[in-house]
């Protein structure tokens, strides 16, 4: 598991591009048989990948000294999307088959899990982000249906796009988790803009969807200091709650967005006039 440590805004104006990368862009989420984990110390999120090819991935209980606890979801709940082929997750006694483009919640105090795909030949791809837990909720299987979907912006401003609410409190209850998939329309690039932050909660964005050539420019910083990073396919970056989030991309692309804080309200968001962007 890497540890990534938190940072204030003053120290992310003087980073150059290296340093902005290392701080914030997760690379390398999926290993063949193996769970990646990074755990970033603003508001606790991990957030990881898990590619099962020849063999079960399983979460072993030395997970939880990364934790302190005595198993990984003992103080912890997960969400995790399946971004590739079909998957079967054994979570204690219950076994659910989730299909590409559908999410599961594993509730705080779950102490087996099991990852594996249907046909190794076209391996699932789970992203996950797991969140401290107070209290335990059933753990469930959400489809793409059942995901709240809105639609949202314009061709006219390229950002026409459809938003899918995989964890919300519309949809099932969490402690402070909530996650969700942004599908970019044909010949839309741009995504949150106008921009925002969230001071009450931090969020990470995980971009997919993409091909070799294809890049997003994902802008971060305080709205009058911006920055940027260059983000290829299968990448995620980390959202401090002083920093915007927003990005555009060269094509269409699509991306899981989680976030971790003090509320789930999914409207509470601080909106930053464009004509304040420097």
């Amino acid at each position: 598991m890497e540890i990534r440590q938190p940072i204030h805004s003053d120290h992310v104006r003087t980073l150059d591009t290296e340093g902005l990368r290392r701080h914030f862009l997760i690379d390398g989420l999926f290993k063949p048989d193996e769970a990646t984990l990074t755990y970033s110390q603003i508001d606790r999120i991990i957030v990881g990948g898990i590619m099962p090819v020849s063999q079960a991935v399983s979460f072993s209980p030395e997970l939880g000294r990364h934790t302190g606890t005595d198993f990984f979801l003992q103080r912890r709940e997960l969400g995790l999307i399946n971004i590739g082929g079909a998957a079967r997750v054994v979570a204690d006694d219950q076994t659910f088959d989730i299909a590409a483009r559908e999410a599961l919640y594993v509730g705080q105090g779950t102490q087996q899990l099991a990852f594996s795909s249907v046909d190794a030949a076209h391996p699932a791809k789970l992203y996950f982000n797991s969140a401290p837990a107070h209290t335990h909720y059933p753990t469930r299987k959400v489809t793409l249906a059942q995901a709240s979907p809105e639609t949202l912006g314009a061709a006219e401003t390229s950002n026409r796009r459809t938003i899918y609410k995989f964890m919300v409190p519309d949809v099932l209850p969490t402690c402070q988790l909530a996650m969700g998939m942004t599908q970019l329309e044909p010949g839309s690039m741009w995504n949150t803009m106008p921009c925002h932050t969230h001071d009450r909660r931090m969020e990470v964005y995980f971009y997919f969807d993409m091909n070799d050539s294809a890049v997003v420019f994902h802008m971060m910083g305080e709205p009058q200091q911006t920055r940027h990073i260059v983000v290829r396919n299968e990448q995620a970056v980390i959202s401090p709650s002083w920093s915007i989030h927003s990005g555009v991309g060269t094509q269409a692309y699509t991306f899981i967005w989680g976030m971790v804080g003090e509320n789930q309200v999914f409207k509470d968001m601080d909106h930053v006039p464009m004509g304040a962007l420097l």
